[in-house]
């Protein structure tokens, strides 16, 4: 990783509550939550939640203790301190109760902002290096014109963006999708639970997004003890189709628990971001590519919390447009300037399409021992029609096909009436 050293100390697990570089009032808040949601509550369990070392979380209960407001509800002769289970007293519970006013979030201790901006600059300092091996591996499943990975490799080690146009049905997302594959299987990254921000809590972990990994053994002792606010994920990958609404790009705050959710592109900092279907989303291409312009240039992207407060993040993420509408009817030659690789995943011609009906039927074991039957195909259904070849035909009339041999209980096969009938269900005529 870049800057090791740096990455190292910025890692490094704290060793007194001004090493977690946020206001005490923070960590108090949060003992107190936990304590008001579950009762009882031992260090072992402060410290699984909180994510924070037991010596760091004993001192500011020693200190709660002096204050009257917890007390031991059960101690341990043999672990000392350590051993100890904690409760509100009356005062901590009024305490408590105000916290709770203030915040529900109860979870680990957060990362200041400047320090997770620090630790995503130094881990996206250097770009994603795939080698032309593995973006070929990477697009086995699809049949594509020779040579189709020189567009999509030099645009994934650029790290910027890339404008993937076409007709629907030709693998635009399959494509995009195995990006976010190759993209998962390079160097891990780091990325905190939450950050904190003028006061404010915003939970970035998301589970669906940020797919945890086990650290390796050389990494461990390379870094040595490492914050464990901090987890180490797969590079990430948020898709989102014509459902995307412009609120999805800002601060979610939460007006019953009270703490703000990371917008889509800050959970895919250091990994993809997917805006598949462009074009069709529930607000105005014009707006949505203004919103994209600044970051896009300058790396950076600005959120505002509900104060009025702006904060600074980095944008360090490799941007996807996917549409199968005319790119110059959605933007103007200013913004696809911006976009570094424009990618045109254009309609099979008939050999392709024959390799791409030989590589489905393989797949789903209809034999294929007859190649009249591919050109019945080609001249009935689409020479005689007009109709345009699209590269996802052959995965969906044989799809068709094999549920029809199934329900006459025969093993599947190929044939004119099969063939015929099948189109007859696909295509709308």
């Amino acid at each position: 990783m870049a800057d090791e050293y740096t990455l190292k100390h910025l890692l490094a697990e704290p060793r007194s509550i001004e090493d977690l570089h946020i206001p005490q009032n923070i960590v108090i808040d949060l003992i107190f939550r936990l304590l008001y949601n579950e009762g009882n509550v031992a260090l072992s369990r402060f410290t699984e939640v909180l994510k924070i070392p037991k010596a760091i979380i004993d001192e500011i209960l020693l200190w709660m203790q002096k204050e009257h407001l917890v007390e031991i509800s059960k101690a341990s002769v043999e672990l000392g301190r350590l051993g100890n289970v904690y409760a509100l007293t009356d005062a901590g519970e009024d305490r408590a109760r105000s916290s709770m006013d203030r915040s529900q979030y109860v979870g680990p201790v957060p990362v200041a902002i400047p320090y997770y901006n620090r630790g995503i600059e130094l881990q996206t300092k250097q770009r994603h290096r795939v080698s032309i091996q593995q973006v070929k591996d990477s697009l086995t499943e699809l049949i594509l014109p020779p040579n189709f990975h020189r567009q999509i490799g030099p645009a994934v080690n650029s790290g910027s963006s890339i404008f993937l146009y076409g007709p629907p049905g030709n693998g635009k997302t399959t494509i995009a999708m195995a990006i976010a594959k190759l993209l998962a299987g390079t160097d891990p990254i780091w990325v905190p639970y939450a950050i904190t921000a003028g006061g404010q809590i915003i939970q970035i972990n998301d589970r669906l997004v940020h797919k945890q990994i086990p650290m390796e053994k050389g990494k461990t002792a390379e870094l040595g003890r490492i914050d464990q606010r901090w987890v180490l994920i797969e590079r990430p990958s948020v898709s989102v189709g014509g459902e995307l609404k412009m609120d999805a790009l800002d601060l979610r705050y939460d007006p019953i628990a009270k703490f703000y959710e990371a917008p889509l592109q800050l959970r895919a900092n250091g990994g993809m971001f997917l805006l598949d279907d462009f074009g069709r989303q529930q607000v105005s291409p014009t707006d949505l590519l203004n919103r994209w312009i600044v970051p896009l240039e300058s790396e950076i992207d600005y959120l505002r919390l509900q104060s009025g407060q702006t904060i600074v993040v980095p944008f360090r993420e490799l941007i996807v447009f996917s549409t199968n509408l005319d790119p110059k009817e959605l933007v103007d030659d200013a913004f696809l300037r911006r976009i570094h690789m424009k990618v045109g995943v254009n309609s099979p011609d008939e050999k392709l399409f024959f390799q791409i009906f030989i590589m489905e039927s393989k797949r789903q074991n209809v034999p294929f021992t007859n190649k009249e039957l591919f050109v019945y195909l080609l001249q009935k259904w689409y020479r005689e029609t007009g109709r345009k070849l699209q590269a996802v035909h052959p995965r969906d009339i044989l799809n068709i096909i094999v549920a029809l041999c199934e329900y006459e209980g025969s093993p599947p096969h190929l044939s004119q009436e099969l063939i015929d009938e099948a189109c007859l269900s696909y295509f709308v005529e």
